[in-house]
């Protein structure tokens, strides 16, 4: 077995992932793109679950900002994560990776309800879990639910995948150009800088439960790889600055 530094870890994947180049909806290539690195990280006999969030689809604030109830559009946004994982495990299974999603909304036609003591015996076998519908309450992020999620199944770390951002910068590099990139952080720096790399309640769980993060390019092939073998990349955020 290749010595990994990460034993379980949870991928936090925005819907936007996986949209591609087109910014909306699914996109098959992308999709099968981001599926193979995961398989590479799987025949390291890495305990892989994934957190995917439906931005692609829909945003419960867009919604609000309509004027829909945001109860009710948080509700739509939590289906979108659905289809999200739907597509992530059948690119998955074309590639021979069982996988399994389970979902906080119970949908048992298409999916399991999120049981935890199964969702960790799922990893233990060697299955991938996918876990879709976001917190299954209104108000919280996939954000919060990476944080929750890794809490419970006792997660090694978060592995915040970006699109073409390599890590967490004091500004943002695109629009400001004395933006300066961090190397490691602690989670109180996170919170007390307003550092957008995960919302607040997400950071504190975080920070409560000492889950490290690693924030990162997911664009560059064989990133995913790269962090769970402890390759120095992006930027580490924890309880302790190494």
């Amino acid at each position: 077995m290749v010595k990994t530094k990460y034993q379980r870890a949870i991928l936090k994947l925005s819907g936007e992932a996986l949209a591609g180049q087109n910014g909306f909806g699914i996109d098959p290539a992308t999709v099968r793109s981001i599926t193979q690195e995961l398989k590479e990280v799987h025949q390291l006999g890495i305990e892989i679950a994934i957190v995917v969030g439906g931005g692609n689809i829909w945003r419960g604030s867009i919604g609000a900002e309509m004027g829909m109830d945001r109860a009710q559009a948080d509700y739509m946004g939590m289906l979108a994560t659905v289809m999200n994982a739907l597509s992530l495990q059948d690119a998955l299974e074309n590639l021979d990776v069982p996988s399994r999603v389970q979902t906080s909304i119970e949908m048992r036609a298409v999916a399991e309800p999120y049981i935890r003591r199964k969702a960790i015996r799922h990893l233990q076998k060697g299955r991938v879990v996918i876990f879709a519908g976001g917190t299954g309450n209104p108000y919280f992020t996939t954000d919060t639910t990476a944080a929750l999620r890794a809490a419970e199944i006792e997660a090694d770390v978060i592995l915040m995948a970006k699109n073409n951002v390599d890590g967490v910068y004091s500004a943002d590099p695109k629009t400001d150009q004395t933006a300066t990139k961090f190397e490691n952080l602690t989670h109180l720096d996170v919170i007390s800088k307003g550092l957008k790399v995960m919302d607040s309640t997400a950071s504190s769980l975080s920070m409560d439960n000492n889950i490290p993060l690693v924030v990162f390019n997911l664009n560059v092939p064989g990133n995913i790889k790269r962090v769970v073998m402890g390759e120095n990349i992006g930027t580490t955020v924890g309880n302790k600055k190494n």
